[in-house]
């Protein structure tokens, strides 16, 4: 086996263990359900054409940017949903629109809705798609404020910040950070002293967003008493 061979062989191995299968299935199969060529889901996630066929083959293994990870999330929930089937292209294009405005976070360490209801730095990226190592900008334009801003009080910009939001935010960064094993390892050794702690690890670190959401959820009520 050459070095060329060995090396998409390592690469398949370790997308595996961080995405749970190779990106590469995981693509084509989000590209089937959109019915979208490559180019047009690279622009969605914000990635060149060339670097999602390289993460596609394996000549690369991970997603470095969080916010590229999260909106490949978001499009794989949006057409799990119960209703994409039968939701018009036209409503398709625009939930993906929505997507590709996303970024991971802001600021506060939490993506956020921005003024208007639009993402925070959405409209702030540069409007020439400029891209560095094949990966979208996903910040202001330089000299751009950031819309938006940290949480007061459960909204941001004056738009309520969703349970779905930071639940995305937190499973990316865990994913991006451990593989599904160590972070079952991490649960189980603090299991017996900190079992919220070990849950919190368990649901966002290898549960499915649907999980992660309704644990954000039912934190926070329990936190502000209602």
């Amino acid at each position: 086996m050459g070095v060329a061979a060995e090396t998409v062989v390592r690469n398949r191995a370790l997308q595996t263990e961080w995405y749970g299968e190779p990106l590469g299935d995981r693509v084509r199969r989000l590209l089937a359900r959109l019915d979208l060529s490559q180019s047009a889901l690279a622009g969605v996630l914000g990635l060149s054409a060339p670097m999602l066929s390289q993460l596609m083959s394996a000549q690369r293994a991970k997603i470095s940017n969080p916010a590229v990870l999260h909106r490949l999330l978001a499009a794989e929930e949006l057409v799990a949903g119960p209703g994409f089937r039968s939701m018009p292209a036209a409503e398709v294009k625009e939930r993906l629109a929505a997507i590709s405005a996303e970024t991971a976070a802001t600021t506060s360490g939490v993506r956020l809705t921005g003024t208007g209801g639009s993402p925070a730095g959405a409209g702030n990226r540069p409007s020439n798609g400029a891209a560095q190592d094949g990966v979208a900008q996903d910040g202001p334009a330089q000299g751009g404020p950031m819309r938006g801003g940290p949480a007061q009080g459960g909204v941001a910009g004056g738009a309520p910040v969703h349970a779905e939001q930071p639940a995305r935010v937190v499973q990316s960064l865990l994913r991006e950070v451990a593989s599904a094993a160590d972070i079952e390892a991490a649960a189980g050794l603090i299991g017996d002293r900190f079992p919220d702690l070990a849950e919190l690890l368990r649901v966002y670190g290898n549960g499915r967003t649907s999980e992660a959401e309704a644990h954000y959820a039912r934190v926070v009520r329990d936190a502000r008493g209602y």
